[in-house]
């Protein structure tokens, strides 16, 4: 029997106008299918024309000019939808979504739909949730010891897996599968008996326990950030009074 690693997966990302999943926008999104590793991936890609400025700091990452986004980008309340409807596609056929910090992505996908479609990224998956498999929070539970940084770059360069691209959606959603199959194969022993909606589990609890011992690093420093502990989507903050 195929273990998941080696099966089919679809993967995700995208690239924003800054870090703040509440008030930030998409400006690019890429969703990757490939069927077993080695196989041609299938890539859709989407390019938003986020109606909001996009700050030069944001622009020296990805690239992406506000002139650009304007002549050449989609409105987003369709690509939104588009996105959630495929991301729904995937997890109906069965594949894991490979997330890269999972909570920064579809928490952004899910304020896009609430802001544009006035929706939610859970109501496209009815009777079949999604299965998210996050490199960084299966890295950090399997090599907890190991220091250093963990940012995509750094996993692509411990687990010998080429970015070519980075910041590019689809190059950062193939990076991430790549990573995500490297992982599977080095923890086998640990990893191949658990299925992915079982993984998908796991890393809940994996990453609240991540969460409180990076705010009790935090605290130690004498930092006042707060670190969100949910996985793989942040709840919806309560509106304001």
């Amino acid at each position: 029997m195929t273990c998941w690693y080696e099966g089919p997966l679809a993967a995700f990302d995208t690239e924003t106008t800054g870090v703040d999943v509440e008030t930030d926008r998409i400006v690019s999104a890429a969703v990757v299918v490939q069927d077993a590793p080695g196989s041609r991936p299938r890539v859709s890609r989407w390019l938003v024309n986020p109606g909001v400025p996009v700050p030069a700091g944001a622009t020296e990452v990805h690239g992406l000019t506000d002139e650009h986004l304007q002549h050449n980008g989609r409105w987003p309340s369709p690509v939104m939808e588009e996105i959630a409807r495929e991301l729904g596609e995937h997890a109906a056929a069965g594949r894991p979504l490979v997330v890269m910090n999972a909570p920064f992505d579809l928490t952004l996908l899910d304020r896009e739909l609430r802001r544009h479609r006035a929706s939610s990224l859970d109501r496209w998956f009815g009777s079949t949730p999604l299965t998210v498999l996050d490199p960084r929070v299966l890295d950090k539970h399997l090599d907890r010891y190991r220091k250093g940084r963990r940012t995509l770059t750094d996993l692509c360069a411990h687990y010998g897996v080429a970015l070519e691209g980075a910041h590019d959606a689809a190059a950062d959603a193939q990076a991430a599968l790549d990573v995500v199959r490297a992982v599977g194969r080095r923890f086998a022993a640990r990893l191949e008996r658990l299925s992915p909606t079982e993984l998908h589990t796991l890393q809940a609890v994996w990453h609240a326990a991540q969460a409180r011992g990076l705010q009790a690093w935090f605290a130690r420093s004498g930092s006042d950030e707060a670190v969100d502990p949910a996985w793989p989507l942040r709840p919806e903050l309560p509106a304001a009074a």
